[in-house]
């Protein structure tokens, strides 16, 4: 995951503001430069691609100079609209940022909240990336063709887990991927977890058939064979290109992912889900 100035990563911490502009009483109001107190509220569990993201973009942003010391906290809960209400409910704390994504997106859609993104400031865009379907190392599914001829045979029996709710981008991903491997969408027996974390436990202890996340939540599990996945043919650069020797490729469905600002209804910015570096 590529963040291409130390200025980008401030500004693509800022994901989502709620209140008036960045720029507080104290140090740095006068030149703009600095955010003093800032915390930076992350929606899903620790590990995931939104707290990735969030860790390393305020670490950069310190280390350059960007800005004082900056808290990253964790707020899980519904597939990220329970940190979407607290930011929400302090409006006009000029302190509080939100690092989010597509998979927010389905949560609100999904959970009817009275809370949504229409009720926050988008600040900025962060990152894109694949998704990619990974299997644990001992997973009997060796090749991408094992485990469609099981998923074919009896989709209900094989879980499918995801660390975004349905709607969210690791959800849509192998709904389209059952769809062009011929399996009826609604046959998907899909798992939903709060983000690619806690995912990842289950994709260890072989508790789901696989998983679909981002590729940089994964890409130190997949370097060091405890996972397996396969280079996404879009991004063949990648540094997940090449699986190390020790991961099996298995698959990759072509659905981009992101980390992005809250989008406004009418305009939607990211094309698939928040993150790691999301």
């Amino acid at each position: 995951m590529r963040l291409r100035t130390p200025f980008a990563l401030l500004g693509a911490a800022l994901l989502v503001l709620v209140g008036p502009p960045l720029l507080t009483a104290g140090t740095g109001s006068d030149t703009g430069t600095a955010i003093p107190g800032l915390r930076l509220m992350v929606p899903n569990t620790p590990g995931g691609g939104y707290d990735i993201t969030a860790r390393t973009a305020a670490k950069n942003a310190e280390e350059a100079g960007l800005t004082g010391d900056v808290e990253v906290f964790n707020l899980p809960g519904a597939g990220g609209t329970v940190g979407l209400t607290r930011l929400v409910g302090e409006r006009g704390n000029g302190r509080l940022a939100m690092s989010m994504g597509l998979g927010v997106v389905g949560a609100v859609h999904t959970n009817k909240t009275p809370r949504t993104l229409a009720d926050t400031t988008s600040i900025a865009r962060l990152t894109e990336e694949q998704d990619i379907v990974v299997v644990g190392k001992d997973s009997p599914y060796r090749t991408i063709q094992d485990l469609l001829s099981a998923w074919r045979k009896d989709p209900g029996k094989l879980p499918v887990g995801g660390g975004s709710s349905p709607g969210g981008p690791d959800h849509l991903a192998p709904m389209l991927m059952a769809q062009a491997a011929g399996i009826a969408p609604k046959d998907v027996n899909y798992v939903p977890f709060d983000g690619g974390g806690e995912l990842l436990a289950s994709i260890l202890g072989n508790k789901v058939g696989f998983g679909v996340s981002g590729v940089g939540e994964y890409l130190d599990q997949i370097k060091a064979g405890s996972c397996a996945s396969s280079p996404s043919p879009a991004r063949s650069g990648s540094p997940a290109s090449t699986p190390p020797r020790s991961a099996r490729p298995v698959s990759t469905p072509s659905s981009p992912t992101g980390a992005a600002s809250s989008p406004r209804p009418a305009s939607p910015t990211p094309s698939a889900r928040s993150s790691s570096p999301s």
